[in-house]
């Protein structure tokens, strides 16, 4: 059986699509869609913009972040790694040097179902990492094997390669390919509505009657 299985680069999501989700935070697209919603536990590590990339997937054994090393040489512009640790929450796969590499191969952002260590210098890189905490135990070259762009599991949720990562303050969200063009013009357009909305409450119109709630209470008799 082979350690190391490493399977295709998947299609980059549309960069049209990936700007205009760049307007569009999570929490919008909450308000009408129940999928993909990584666990609240996995949180962004420092405040930063709205990040949007392709999803690449890495799985790696509780010890071992050998293959994370080496995929990092692999992964393009615009790519947002996913990284599987197999329920492990004692090691760190993920700190200073791996934001380095990541930054200058200029990956949108990752994920960590895990912990991190150094997060101050990676705050200072400002590289785009959503984690479960922080951890001083790390990972060590084990040579004991992973996967790399197969099916993962990732805060709670299945993740695909090429599948469309939208990450921000709130969380992380994850849209498949065939979805996300449609999910992403219902945003916009909420996005817009509720723009409207905040307008007419800084005018002093009351909340109920803004978004609707007290037509319903009042048709409720």
């Amino acid at each position: 059986m082979r350690k190391y299985r490493l399977h295709d680069m998947p299609a980059q999501v549309d960069p049209a699509l990936a700007r205009r989700l760049k307007s569009v935070q999570t929490a919008t697209i909450g308000h009408f869609y129940q999928w993909g919603f990584m666990d609240g536990a996995v949180h962004r590590l420092s405040p930063g913009e709205i990040v949007v990339g392709t999803a690449v997937t890495v799985s790696i054994p509780a010890q071992d972040s050998t293959l994370l090393h080496h995929v990092l040489g692999l992964v393009r512009p615009g790519d947002f790694l996913v990284v599987e640790r197999q329920g492990d929450q004692r090691h760190a796969c993920w700190g200073g040097g791996v934001s380095r590499a990541a930054r200058n191969a200029g990956l949108a952002g990752a994920v960590v179902d895990g912990p991190c260590t150094d997060p101050d210098e990676i705050r200072g890189l400002g590289f785009a990492l959503w984690c479960r905490g922080v951890s001083g135990i790390t990972t060590r070259l084990g040579d004991i094997g992973g996967r790399f762009n197969q099916p993962v599991s990732c805060g709670g949720i299945a993740v695909c390669p090429g599948d469309l990562v939208l990450a921000d303050e709130n969380g992380v969200l994850v849209l498949p390919a065939d979805e996300a063009a449609e999910v992403a013009e219902m945003a916009i357009a909420l996005t817009q509505e509720i723009a409207r909305g905040e307008k007419r409450l800084d005018a002093g119109e009351h909340l109920g009657l803004v978004y609707g709630a007290s037509a319903l209470v009042a048709r409720a008799g």
